[in-house]
């Protein structure tokens, strides 16, 4: 089982930057896919955006395209949130796998007020 942790949740105003941060201790961490994913009151979870094992990111919805980035290094996975909007306001997990997404963190709530 693999154990993620998410962090660097809040409140923020609108135009405002948050970075969430994904930690794990397992030690193949760096051999798997990583996303961000996000749901929002009375939304399905929507994905986000994701990451492979070598570093290529892509967005997951337009949305946030040209605002979000995700980074990683050996342990955690970023997502840098910039320029944030109300419709930003969620919980936000991350999630890991090979192929699919079997293993999940518990989720940060980011609120953004306009």
């Amino acid at each position: 089982q693999v154990q993620l942790v998410e962090s660097g949740g809040g409140l923020v105003q609108a135009g405002g930057s948050l970075r969430l941060s994904c930690a794990s201790s397992e030690r193949s961490f760096d051999t798997y896919n990583m996303g961000w994913f996000r749901q929002a009151p009375g939304k399905e979870r929507e994905f986000v955006g994701g990451i492979s094992a070598s570093g290529v990111w892509t967005y997951g919805t337009d949305s946030v395209k040209g605002r979000f980035t995700i980074s990683r290094d050996k342990n955690t996975v970023y997502l840098q949130m910039n320029s944030l909007k109300s419709e930003d306001t969620a919980i936000y997990y991350c999630a890991a796998g090979p192929g699919v997404w079997r293993f999940w963190g518990q989720g940060t709530q980011v609120t953004v007020s306009s």
